[in-house]
């Protein structure tokens, strides 16, 4: 068997390092995620941070945190965190639940020393679907076109968040 060590490698190295493990997020109450491990593989889905009913008002972000920390020790460590920044809301509790979700996530992240940044929802919706302000459906279509299967719109997004990360910013926050 010939010999594949490149010059100036030890015998043995990897030609292909290991992938940085990344996550990105569409923050609310129902949460689109997506997150491209150590190696290589995507893997998304949605998870609800909706209130139960006999919940204090700090329990949908105290579930956010747990589910992070999760996420974090399955399929970390995170090493870069990128979210949808959404600077208009239809409605005021959409806006409160976005705010909440968000200063959970930077703490979160700040703790463990992990960078974080957002995207405009201009910025991912060109990116993915060569128009700014795609609908919904349109999200969803560029998702699948890329061969991944969304549940929803949520989803579709970050699917889309991700993508845009690992395409423009080698996933680097």
């Amino acid at each position: 068997m010939a010999d594949t060590t490149l010059p100036g490698t030890e015998p043995g190295a990897t030609l292909n390092p290991p992938s940085r493990t990344i996550l990105a997020l569409d923050l609310g109450t129902t949460t689109g995620w997506a997150l491209r491990g150590h190696d290589g593989l995507i893997t998304s889905g949605t998870v609800s941070f909706k209130p139960r009913r006999f919940d204090g008002g700090g329990m949908r972000y105290l579930r956010f945190t747990n589910w992070l920390t999760e996420i974090d020790r399955l399929s970390g460590p995170i090493e870069a965190i990128w979210f949808e920044e959404v600077r208009a809301h239809r409605g005021v509790d959409a806006s409160h639940v976005y705010g909440g979700l968000m200063a959970t996530l930077t703490a979160w992240a700040e703790l463990r020393g992990v960078p974080y940044e957002g995207v405009p929802v201009g910025t991912i919706k060109k990116h993915a679907t060569g128009k700014g302000n795609a609908n919904k459906q349109a999200m969803i279509d560029a998702a699948h076109a890329r061969g991944f299967s969304p549940a929803d719109d949520n989803e579709a997004d970050a699917i889309a968040i991700l993508m845009w990360a690992i395409e423009t910013k080698g996933g680097m926050a």
